[in-house]
């Protein structure tokens, strides 16, 4: 029988009782549930502080499988791009509020689409959560456009 710390961790999954500051650089990546919609520029209302979200992608995020198209480089390629940590979880909420580090970090359970969950890494395309087939690429569209594609997106 595997015990931690006095409390039985059979069977349980990492993310179910490890915090996010002790993971390790792997598990931390795996959370990542491939929306990608972290990588969708947001607004902010200047006077209110409130977040609206776009379906304008970074010209990285592939279209298709939501994945970063140069990941270790993204912080070079893309000077806005953002790197999540378990350090600077708190205050983030640009996060979709469907997040898996988001839900993990506001102690809520990953959900059933999510891959570590559901054992199928394309699930969150399947159940509609992903930005796949949603967005476009910020190379197609102008600045002074960017609030004619605020979206509201389900959670």
């Amino acid at each position: 029988m595997d015990r931690v710390a006095g409390n039985s961790k059979v069977n349980q999954p990492s993310w179910t009782y490890k915090p996010l500051s002790q993971m390790s650089p792997k598990e931390w990546e795996l959370i990542c549930d491939g929306c990608g919609k972290c990588c969708l520029h947001k607004l902010e209302d200047d006077d209110t502080g409130a977040i609206f979200d776009t379906n304008v992608a970074c010209y990285l995020l592939d279209e298709t499988s939501c994945q970063c198209g140069d990941y270790q480089n993204r912080l070079t390629l893309a000077p806005n791009c953002f790197k999540l940590t378990p350090q600077n979880m708190a205050g983030q909420s640009w996060l979709p509020s469907t997040c898996a580090y988001r839900l993990l970090y506001e102690g809520s359970p990953l959900p059933r689409w999510h891959h570590l969950v559901s054992g199928n890494t394309k699930s969150v395309h399947s159940s509609g959560i992903s930005a796949q087939g949603k967005i476009i690429s910020e190379h197609d569209v102008c600045q002074d456009e960017m609030e004619d594609h605020i979206v509201q997106w389900v959670s």
